[in-house]
């Protein structure tokens, strides 16, 4: 009998102490499309990439040019004169490939652009999603985005319009 007492007391325990755990979706597309700093960022940031990029493939020409020219004027140079441009082409290889890394490397100038001009909007949306989290009592709040698992939700969990209002944006 003491057994049975005890085992319905510890199922009673567990129990009281497993309560249901509230989530929530947020879809930070949605969101994130949703907010017009976000969106001109991104512009500023295509701009620039497509300005690097120009001038990138522009340098890159300029080698094609020199390799093209050095192929037909092969026939004619001395052995001095052909290590000499070899030399020239590889130099000019290496500014571009030099180019490419500071502007589009992992620590790169388009990089640092990004963290300046989208960071601050990100790490306000992720504030906001904490705020609406702690408002509504979520221990968890899924990016339905990001989240390829996720077949189907009910509407009843996104809370992205929440998020966009916590953020002073209306829909």
């Amino acid at each position: 009998m003491k057994k049975v007492i005890f085992l319905f007391a510890v199922c009673l325990a567990f129990a009281f102490s497993t309560s249901a755990q509230k989530f929530a979706l947020v879809d930070m597309d949605y969101v994130l499309k949703n907010i017009p700093a976000y969106e001109m960022a991104n512009e500023q940031l295509n701009q620039i990439s497509q300005r690097w990029q120009k001038e990138v493939e522009g340098k890159g020409k300029e080698v094609e040019t020199l390799y093209n020219n050095f192929k037909s004027d092969m026939v004619f140079l001395t052995d001095d004169q052909k290590s000499k441009r070899e030399q020239e082409i590889v130099a000019k290889e290496k500014e571009v490939n030099d180019l490419r890394y500071k502007y589009f490397g992992p620590e790169g100038e388009l990089f640092k652009k990004r963290q300046s001009l989208l960071k601050p909007i990100q790490d306000d949306v992720y504030n906001a999603i904490k705020k609406v989290s702690e408002e509504r009592g979520y221990q968890v709040i899924f990016d339905r985005a990001s989240s390829q698992s996720i077949v189907f939700a009910s509407p009843k969990i996104d809370v992205s319009n929440e998020v966009l209002t916590k953020l002073g944006y209306s829909k």
